[in-house]
């Protein structure tokens, strides 16, 4: 039990006696108003680290004093409020010592995480070499990328980088299959930048492969039943005799070594792309897991930003595509399901403040990744920023999700079921007569064959 609740401290620490944490650095973006923005660092124990935010030609618009704790080494500082824009030079100093960060930006973070889809780098998707092509265009779009790190114990700083705070270039966001930097993600902040027109910081932490109980900390596995040795067969008929959790694939690891180490982090918003691993593992459990992982996120960065990240952190969410069409397997299809807790739509009572990017239409079964990988990430980054600006920034009027059926007739003796939908449909092509509609509970026998809203 122990085990669980030490804090230890990453290897960039050692030996250090002024600096950042690892996360931060030249060309990053740090959340603008109304929150305050996180800073903190290593310094020597029980000394004041002043750390100061300059303009043009060095004029100091903010100071800050911080205390060097012991026996971590760790100072923490809040930033006032700033409006949105830049650049700046952020520095820490300690005595004669000081260490600058330049062409810093103030805007909206977006933390990305998941598995291999959300891994997925611009090279893989459809229009690679355009994508790359556009992304000098985008100068305002940061990105920043967590190398893949697991820890049996809660990492207060990041083992290791991959990509430290950049200026989009084809190189880093082609940089090699399913490495750096997410398609998903930088797609998302760049139609983000497009419709907010101030600077976007983009987090990725991301591990393909991996299952849900890898990125929950032991409070959400305790709160879904799922105890220590939560990979246990016992606890799951639908584990494939397949499936040995080890590895990346242990809960809580992930968690440890790449979502707690950001916990200080002031966000925006989180965009979430997993699932494909739980449609082998504890499928039957999502429903619980699911809900219980945003919750327990939002708490922890919430307390760990010291209030300045907001409690319901707006979460964004990919819905599993199509993995094989006419398959008899219904284990995606019930994934997708629980993948809204049950309900069918999001946001939801069980999980308000949530939106939803519809995924069930773009499978892609000659995917040279696989058809567990499909190539169209553009429209799946495209309906996750619509659902941001409706939820997240609270635009109205806009059109994010649906159509939603309003009413359904069953005409037995013409073998017809006419759906009635909440907008208007539009019929761009039909493969095959086929038609799945899912109901999570069977129908009591003297269910009427109408119902909707008018019934």
């Amino acid at each position: 039990m122990a085990a669980w609740v030490l804090l230890a401290l990453a290897p960039v620490a050692a030996g250090a006696m002024l600096g950042f944490a690892s996360y931060y650095g030249d060309h990053m973006v740090l959340q603008k108003e109304p929150a305050g923005a996180v800073v903190w660092g290593y310094g020597e124990p029980g000394t004041a680290v002043t750390v100061a935010l300059s303009g043009d030609g060095g004029v100091i618009v903010m100071k800050k004093t911080a205390r060097v704790k012991g026996p971590s080494g760790t100072w923490t500082t809040v930033l006032d409020p700033m409006d949105r824009g830049g650049p700046y030079a952020l520095t820490a100093g300690q005595g004669s010592e000081n260490v600058t960060l330049r062409d810093i930006y103030f805007g909206d973070v977006w933390l990305c995480s998941g598995q291999s889809n959300m891994a997925m780098t611009v090279l893989q998707i459809t229009n690679a070499s355009q994508e790359l092509a556009a992304a000098a265009r985008y100068p305002y779009v940061r990105v920043f990328a967590a190398a893949p790190a697991r820890s049996d114990v809660e990492l207060e700083d990041l083992e290791r980088i991959d990509l430290p705070w950049s200026i989009p270039t084809a190189e880093n966001l082609g940089h090699g299959n399913f490495t750096y930097f997410s398609a998903v993600c930088w797609l998302l902040g760049r139609y983000l930048y497009e419709a907010l027109r101030y600077p976007v910081g983009l987090v990725e932490a991301a591990w393909g492969g991996t299952p849900i109980e890898a990125w929950s900390s032991r409070r959400a596995l305790w709160a879904c039943g799922l105890p220590e040795d939560a990979g246990s067969p016992a606890l799951s008929s639908n584990i494939s005799p397949r499936w040995h959790l080890s590895g990346p694939q242990t809960p809580s690891v992930l968690w440890n070594a790449m979502i707690h180490p950001l916990l200080n982090m002031t966000l925006r918003g989180v965009a979430w792309y997993q699932g494909e691993a739980n449609a082998f593992l504890h499928t039957d459990r999502y429903n619980c897991t699911f809900p219980a992982l945003i919750a327990d996120w939002r708490w922890a960065f919430h307390v760990g930003s010291a209030g300045q990240t907001e409690p319901l952190l707006p979460f964004g969410f990919v819905q599993l595509s199509t993995y094989h069409r006419q398959s008899p397997d219904d284990s995606f299809a019930r994934l997708r399901w629980h993948q809204t807790a049950d309900l069918g739509v999001v946001p939801n009572a069980r999980m308000p403040g949530t939106f939803m990017a519809v995924a069930m239409d773009l499978c892609d079964e000659r995917s040279p990744y696989g058809s567990i990988h499909p190539r169209d990430k553009q429209n799946v980054a495209h309906r996750l920023h619509l659902g941001a600006r409706a939820v997240a920034y609270g635009e109205k009027g806009l059109v994010f999700q649906g159509p939603y059926p309003t009413r359904a007739v069953l005409e037995v003796s013409r073998g017809l079921l006419n759906l009635t939908y909440s907008q208007e449909l539009v019929c761009r092509r039909r493969d095959t007569r086929a038609f799945e509609s899912w109901s999570w509970a069977p129908l009591p026998r003297d269910t009427p064959t109408s119902w909707g809203t008018d019934s």
